[in-house]
């Protein structure tokens, strides 16, 4: 299949063809013809499979066939939870509208209020936000919904999983003359992702985009058994420094575990930057333009940090700490491995790590390698996972009449 299957404008195919993409992933071949027929959708994708231009090109294409007369608000409001993601979908919202006449805008927290009330009183055609601000602004008076035609969540159960549900409710609810809503998840297991889709959607189409096995084999996943943190750090080193390892993100799970990380790192002349939820945007983008740029080959990050990093040919994507539940390794491992490239995920698993290990294993359905690195192996055994605790058998007890027949 191929983008001129889907019937898109011959400047939609030309920007397409221009930023170097000539084949539909998987999840845009399945989401694309339905959203073109304006039904709601609900999609399972994996982080690193085409799901921005899933939502984007039919986005892009109502507003080609159906043009407005008259400026105004936002006609399509796309909401992600973080700043990195929406400055990555609203650049490749640019990018497919080059040669159109479209006002594409972004709303993020961390960034001047003056320059964005200025955006939104001009006009939208695209707007691109974090739930947070631009319910501030909706309280405010300064943004209106009431003209959204396609509303969109990506990264849904992130959403979620931040505290944004009220505020997408609200403005779905504010989005009164929506025709469309699209809702992406990476998983869509458990209950609030179920309850906040049938809240939002209506009759939607569910689509779950599986990545193709020669996606998967893409990936190269093992893990590294460590004795404690210093044998962890000392593997960490000895793998940072292979040849191979051009480009890295290391995931740790705390703010304070990366800025520990950082430091040991630069004494042993292992040069990174490193990006955490606390830091201002200014910071962010600092942090993330170094490594883009090649100036650093290294890249500390906890997972709230990294959501939304888009970068080419990340070679490797380490897990120093564990993260804590399977999707979110899903998350991480995504960042390597994109256009076509090959890329290596190691895990770092300490005997505490094991029973997320288990359930990580179970959810890929796939066995990750035990594998050593030469002078650096552990000297304990790999632990066992937790079984459940057995119940203990009580004290026997005896009716009446079992003691008289004991007696006699």
């Amino acid at each position: 299949m191929l983008f001129e299957d889907f019937l898109l404008d011959p400047i939609l195919l030309e920007s397409l063809k221009a930023m170097g993409h000539n084949k539909p992933t998987t999840i845009q071949q399945q989401t694309i013809p339905l959203a073109m027929e304006q039904k709601d959708i609900l999609a399972r994708a994996p982080t690193g499979t085409g799901k921005t231009a899933s939502f984007l090109l039919p986005a892009i294409q109502h507003l080609i066939d159906f043009p407005r007369r008259f400026g105004g608000q936002a006609r399509v409001l796309v909401l992600t939870p973080t700043r990195e993601l929406a400055s990555q979908i609203h650049r490749y919202a640019s990018h497919l509208s080059t040669d159109l006449d479209l006002d594409i805008a972004i709303i993020t927290g961390g960034m001047p209020y003056g320059p964005q009330e200025d955006a939104l009183k001009n006009n939208v055609d695209i707007l691109v936000a974090t739930p947070g601000r631009l319910m501030e602004y909706l309280d405010k008076g300064n943004f209106n919904a009431e003209e959204v035609e396609v509303f969109v969540i990506d990264e849904a159960d992130r959403m979620l999983d931040m505290g944004f549900s009220a505020a997408v409710e609200t403005l779905a609810i504010e989005s009164v003359g929506r025709k469309q809503t699209m809702l992406f998840s990476a998983t869509l297991e458990g209950s609030d992702v179920g309850r906040f889709s049938h809240q939002l959607l209506t009759n939607p189409v569910k689509v779950e985009a599986e990545a193709p096995r020669s996606e998967k084999a893409k990936i190269h996943q093992w893990i590294h058994i460590a004795d404690n943190k210093e044998h962890k750090f000392a593997m960490l080193c000895n793998i940072l420094r292979q040849e191979d390892v051009t480009r890295t993100i290391v995931f740790v799970k705390t703010r304070e575990g990366v800025a520990s990380l950082e430091g040991l790192l630069q004494r042993e002349g292992i040069i990174c930057s490193f990006m955490r939820g606390d830091m201002e945007q200014k910071q962010r983008f600092q942090a993330l333009g170094r490594f883009t740029k090649g100036e650093v080959n290294v890249l500390l990050a906890t997972d709230v940090a990294a959501r939304g990093i888009d970068v080419d040919d990340i070679s490797h994507v380490i897990n120093f700490d564990m993260p804590r539940s399977a999707d979110t390794y899903v998350h991480r491992i995504g960042r390597t491995a994109r256009a076509g490239a090959k890329g290596t995920a190691i895990s770092l698993v300490e005997a505490h790590d094991i029973r997320v290990v288990g359930k990580i294993e179970r959810y890929i359905d796939q066995v990750l390698k035990r594998r050593f690195i030469k002078d650096l192996r552990p000297k304990n055994k790999e632990a066992k996972p937790p079984g459940k605790n057995k119940v203990k058998p009580g004290p026997k007890t005896f009716s009446k009449k079992s003691k008289k027949k004991k007696k006699k």
